[in-house]
């Protein structure tokens, strides 16, 4: 159950019922996310570095600021992260060929290893968090999320 506060001010009108959206939108965000590193946590990885190998998978070798584009993580937390990957030998990180000053990271055979187990672990995290929603109901959560999310003209 909701807490007492979110409850009224989803129940309100204008300023407090989108204060109360976004709380919840926080709220869903968070348990999702808690619920996937939980899962991810034996495998050595999180939902942040779970993406990024994810990413690597898709686009092959990337530089540092690549991935920061790809995946929205910020500088300092792709570093560590790429750091800890690196250490855990899920990647590695070369000077690039084409820019001597810049990082290419590339997914190592056991990162993409890692990465199948862990795409496994977050569809059954996925399929108990969104198992009670239809695939109608799915797909509009997206198209809504996706209209969320987007820039518009008026941002």
């Amino acid at each position: 159950m909701l807490d007492d506060l979110l409850e009224r001010l989803l129940s309100g009108d204008g300023d407090a019922r989108h204060v109360g959206l976004g709380m919840l939108l926080a709220a869903a965000h968070q348990r999702s996310r808690a619920r996937v590193n939980d899962e991810l946590r034996p495998l050595g990885i999180d939902v942040r570095e779970f993406t990024m190998l994810f990413a690597l998978e898709l686009y092959g070798p990337s530089s540092q600021r690549r991935l920061i584009d790809l995946t929205g993580i910020d500088k300092s937390t792709m570093v560590r992260a790429i750091d800890d990957l690196e250490e855990a030998g899920f990647v590695t990180r070369e000077r690039s060929a084409h820019d001597r000053r810049a990082y290419s990271v590339t997914l190592t055979a056991h990162g993409r290893r890692t990465l199948a187990t862990a795409r496994r672990t977050a569809t059954d995290v996925g399929d108990r968090l969104f198992g009670g929603f239809t695939e109608t109901e799915r797909d509009q959560l997206i198209a809504l999320l996706r209209r969320l999310a987007e820039p518009t003209d008026t941002d």
